[in-house]
C-alpha cells in the first residue's frame, strides 16, 4: 500500500496475535500502525459509497457484476469522484464469502491462467493498487460533476428496515430467509442509490412500516384514495 501511495487499511477481524506483533515491529509502516480494526465488513465500510471485491472468477456468486481489473478500476476511481471507496480483499485462505460478496456492488479479477485462478494475497493486492495508478488519463476528469453514492451505512439500514418488512409481510419464508435476505443486499448494491435516492427510499419504507402497524393510517390512506361513486 505504502508503495503505491495508499494508507487507509482497515482490517476485519484480524489475527489479533500476529497483527499486534507486526504493528509493533521496529521496521512497521506508517500504513499498518495507523490501520483501524472492525468485527465485521459492514463496520469497516460502512462510510463508503462503492465498494468493489476482489476475487477470482470461481467467485461463488454470479448476481454481482464482475469486471477484469483493468476495468473495474476504472469504475472504482469514477465513483471515488462521488465519495469514499473501498476495495475489499478475502483472506489468505478463503477469500471473500457470499456474505462478504453480498456487501459489494462489483467484483474485480485479475486474469490468471485457467486451473490456477488463486493467487497469494500480497501479490494481489500490489497488482490491484498498481492498476488504479497506472494509468492517470483513466481518473474521472476534474471538476466533473459526479453523482454521489449513498454510503454503506445508509444501504445497510435500508436493507435490515426493508428485510423487516418482507418477513412481516410473510414474502421472506423462514426456510429460505438467508437467501431472500442476500438477494436484497445484492439488490440495493446493483441500484447504486444516491444519499437523496436511499433516504427516498427510506423514507417509503418506515411509512409502510407505520401503516402495517397502524389502522388509523390504512383507514385514512383508502378514504384519501377512495373513488366517489365506486363499489
Amino acid at each position: 500500500m505504502s508503495n503505491f501511495g495508499f494508507c487507509d487499511l482497515r482490517l476485519v477481524n484480524a489475527y489479533d496475535l500476529a497483527f499486534r506483533e507486526a504493528k509493533s515491529a521496529v521496521n512497521a509502516s506508517a500504513v499498518l500502525q495507523q490501520a483501524n480494526c472492525f468485527a465485521s465488513l459492514p463496520e469497516a465500510v460502512h462510510d463508503c459509497s462503492w465498494i468493489s471485491g476482489a476475487s477470482g472468477l470461481e467467485a461463488r456468486d454470479v448476481t454481482t457484476p464482475v469486471q477484469r481489473l483493468e476495468r473495474g478500476a476504472i469504475d472504482l476511481l469514477s465513483a471515488s469522484k462521488g465519495g469514499r471507496v473501498a476495495l475489499v480483499f478475502g483472506s489468505e485462505k478463503h477469500g471473500l464469502s457470499r456474505d462478504d460478496i453480498s456487501h459489494c456492488h462489483q467484483l474485480v479479477h485479475i486474469p490468471t491462467r485457467v486451473g490456477h485462478d488463486s493467487m497469494n494475497l500480497g501479490q494481489a493486492v500490489a497488482v490491484c493498487l498498481y492498476e488504479l495508478i497506472r494509468e492517470p488519463d483513466h481518473a474521472p476528469t476534474p471538476g466533473k460533476r459526479v453523482q454521489r453514492g449513498a454510503p454503506a451505512a445508509t444501504i445497510d439500514l435500508l436493507h435490515s428496515r426493508w428485510f423487516s418488512l418482507l418477513k412481516r409481510s410473510g414474502y421472506a419464508k423462514r426456510k429460505v430467509a438467508d437467501s431472500t435476505e442476500l438477494k436484497l443486499r445484492q439488490l440495493l448494491r446493483r441500484m447504486n442509490l444516491s444519499t437523496r435516492d436511499a433516504t427516498l427510499v427510506l423514507g417509503m419504507v418506515r411509512q409502510v412500516e407505520l401503516a402495517m402497524s397502524d389502522e388509523r393510517i390504512r383507514a385514512k390512506s383508502a378514504m384519501e384514495w377512495s373513488v366517489p361513486g365506486a363499489d
